[in-house]
C-alpha cells in the first residue's frame, strides 16, 4: 500500500533524511521508531505528500504521490503530531467542514459523520466547542478527521504525545481497532506503543534506517543472547567463578549482594544447571529468572552507536 523509495530531504548543507526506503503492506501496522530529531516526522511528511523530497519517490495504493497527488492523497488519512483544529467550531460542525474539503457528497457526509463520531467515541461531545475539549478529546477529533473519508491508508505521527495514562489507553485501543481495517503507519518514540501495536518496526537514527523487522526478529538479530538473573542468600564464596563455568554462560556480572546476571549464548538455558549447582554447594537459591531482551535494548544499542557501526554489511550478522 505504501512504497517509499530512496527518500532524501536536505535543507542547504543539512540532511534531515537520507536514502530511506521501506514498504507497508495491506492490513499491516508498521511503526517508525527513533529518538527525537531522528527524521521520523520529516519522513512522515514526505510519505503523506506534505513535504516534497529532495530525491526519491512515494507510491500509495499504486499511485505516485507526486505525479498523481490528488488521487494518491485521497487514499491517505493523516494525523500530524500537532493537530490543527478550529477551536471556535463545534465538533460536528468541524467534521462537516472537513468532509466538504475532502470532496464528499452530502449523502456520503450524512453517512460518514455519525459513523466516525461513534467510532472515535465523540458522541457526548459532538455539539461541544472544540476549544473547550480536553487534549484527549481533541486527539480523537484529529483521528476522526483522518478517517472521515475512509482512506485505505492511515498515517499517525506521535498520536499519544502529551496525553495522560487513561487517554493513552483509549487512543491505543482506537488505533488497534483502526489497524484491523486499514494499512497503518505509526511514528513514535514510545517503545511500549510499538510493542503493543505494531506488526513490524523501522528504526531510524540520524536520518537513516538502521534496522527493520518484527520486534522479535530485531531482538534476536541485534542482541541474540538471553540473560539469566540468579540470587543466593548471602554471598556464597566462589559463586561467580562456578556460575561462569556452566555450559552456555558467556559472562557473569554482579548486580548486588548475592545477585548476578549471566549473559548466555544463543539458545542456551543454564537454569537447571544453576539449580543443581546450588543444591550441590548447599547455597540457598532465592530467585532464578530468565530475562528476555527487550525492544528497548535494541533501540538503545542502535541509536547510541557510531553511524558506521549501525549499518552492518548484509552478510554480516551483528553480535
Amino acid at each position: 500500500m505504501i512504497e517509499a523509495h530512496k527518500l532524501s530531504r536536505r535543507y542547504g548543507d543539512f540532511t534531515a533524511v537520507e536514502d530511506v526506503s521501506f514498504s507497508v503492506q495491506e492490513g499491516e501496522i508498521v511503526g517508525i521508531l527513533g529518538p527525537n530529531g531522528a527524521g521520523k516526522t520529516t519522513t512522515i511528511r514526505m510519505v503523506t505528500g506534505f513535504l516534497p523530497p529532495t530525491t526519491g519517490r512515494v507510491t500509495v495504493a499504486g499511485r505516485d504521490l507526486f505525479t498523481e497527488p490528488e488521487k494518491a492523497r485521497r487514499e491517505v488519512g493523516y494525523l500530524p503530531e500537532n493537530v490543527a483544529l478550529y477551536p471556535e467550531m463545534r465538533v460536528e460542525e468541524y467534521l462537516t467542514y472537513r468532509a466538504r474539503l475532502e470532496g464528499m457528497s452530502r449523502s456520503e457526509e450524512k453517512r460518514a459523520i455519525p459513523e466516525t463520531v461513534d467510532r472515535c467515541l465523540l458522541e457526548e461531545v459532538r455539539h461541544q466547542i472544540i476549544g473547550t475539549l480536553s487534549k484527549g478529546y481533541r486527539q480523537r477529533v484529529g483521528l476522526a478527521t483522518a478517517i472521515l473519508h475512509q482512506p485505505q491508508v492511515l498515517v499517525l505521527d506521535e498520536p499519544t504525545v502529551g496525553l495522560d495514562p487513561k487517554q493513552i489507553i483509549a487512543i491505543r485501543e482506537l488505533i488497534r481497532e483502526l489497524g484491523r481495517q486499514r494499512t497503518l503507519l505509526l511514528s513514535t518514540h514510545i517503545l511500549p506503543e510499538v510493542e503493543l501495536l505494531c506488526d513490524r518496526v523501522v528504526i531510524v537514527d540520524r536520518g537513516r534506517i538502521v534496522a527493520e523487522g518484527t520486534p522479535r526478529d530485531l531482538r534476536e538479530t541485534w542482541l541474540g543472547h538471553t540473560v539469566v538473573r540468579v540470587g543466593f542468600k548471602g554471598e556464597p564464596v566462589g559463586a561467580p567463578e562456578a556460575l561462569g563455568q556452566l555450559e552456555g554462560v558467556a559472562a557473569v556480572r554482579i548486580e548486588g549482594s548475592g545477585v548476578w546476571s549471566l549473559e548466555c549464548e544463543a539458545e542456551a538455558d543454564p537454569r537447571e544447571d544453576i539449580f543443581r549447582l546450588a543444591v550441590d554447594k548447599g547455597w540457598v537459591l532465592l530467585h532464578l529468572t530468565e530475562q528476555q531482551a527487550s525492544l528497548e535494548d535494541v533501540f538503545v544499542r542502535l541509536t547510541t552507536r557510531d553511524l558506521a557501526e549501525e549499518r552492518p554489511d548484509d552478510e554480516e550478522v551483528p553480535s
